[in-house]
């Protein structure tokens, strides 16, 4: 069958059909304006005539709030009342006498030429307003005695949350040994550093310092690298030490270490020694146990 004869075909089945237009869409109408016509040029402005220069800013706090202390409870009471209040407390928790002996080093230094023996460490009985300390130290050199030797009794009372002002004398032990009086700060500097820092005075009117910051680094909870500086400044000479203990803790109370220790000497130390025909500086090898109880 021909395309044309599909055509007609097609043409007369729907010649009888009435196709109704589809409807065309309404078109929606515009929003009426409520005020449209009212005259409103009569109405008068409910603000005209207010003076609003008289109208000052909200109030800004003048003063800036204090710095927060230790105590921030004084800031809603009385700091008088609060004390009392931490005394009741003090009471009530204990506020007796303790006390604590401390053997930082007891050690073996091993260094080419002679070898020594050393000691440093301290005791104390106080309690949280002051304490007595006796600090105890000093190197024996085998063949030559002691190196030096010195005993501190000194007063400590705190200045602050983590530092105690300390006075007192020194007395050098070795032979002919000088006397001083002592001056000098303890305690516990940003970033967990052990400081000590103290002026010594002699009885000759020589005046000397000696600086020392440790930090120990806990590896485990047992295993504790320690890092130690000490500096000893006097009139035209000084004397400097740098030390790393690695311990280990059988108990809390007992632990023992081996480390590296470097000394050197300056000044007029330094010349003394080139002339004895020793040397400036020397490493040792330590080994030693730290206890307290």
């Amino acid at each position: 069958m021909s395309p044309a004869v599909l055509m007609a075909l097609a043409l007369m089945q729907h010649e009888h059909h009435q196709m109704t237009p589809a409807p065309t869409p309404v078109q929606q109408a515009a929003p009426v304006d409520s005020h449209a016509g009212h005259d409103m040029s009569k109405m008068a402005d409910p603000h005209a005539g207010h003076d609003m220069s008289a109208m000052a800013p909200p109030a800004v706090a003048a003063t800036v709030p204090a710095v927060p202390s230790d105590h921030a409870a004084e800031r809603f009471f009385d700091p008088a009342l609060m004390a009392s209040a931490r005394a009741v407390l003090r009471q009530e928790h204990g506020g007796g006498r303790y006390w604590k002996v401390l053997a930082d080093q007891a050690e073996r230094r091993a260094r080419d030429g002679y070898d020594a023996s050393a000691f440093e460490g301290e005791g104390w009985l106080g309690d949280d307003f002051g304490k007595w300390v006796i600090k105890a130290r000093g190197e024996h050199v085998d063949g030559h005695g002691w190196e030096h030797a010195e005993l501190q009794a000194l007063y400590a009372r705190p200045i602050g949350p983590y530092f105690d002002l300390e006075a007192g004398l020194r007395q050098d032990l070795e032979h002919e040994g000088r006397t001083y009086a002592a001056l000098g700060v303890e305690g516990l500097a940003p970033y967990w550093i052990e400081t000590r820092a103290t002026a010594f005075l002699s009885d000759r009117g020589d005046l000397s310092a000696r600086i020392e910051a440790a930090h120990e680094l806990r590896l485990t909870t047992r295993l504790i690298l320690q890092s130690k500086l000490e500096t000893h400044l006097a009139e035209g000479e000084g004397e400097a030490e740098l030390g790393l203990r690695l311990r280990y803790e059988i108990r809390r109370e007992f632990a023992p270490y081996v480390g590296i220790l470097r000394q050197r000497s300056f000044g007029e130390a330094a010349d003394l020694a080139r002339l004895a025909g020793e040397r400036t500086g020397e490493t040792s090898l330590v080994f030693g146990v730290r206890t307290w109880f």
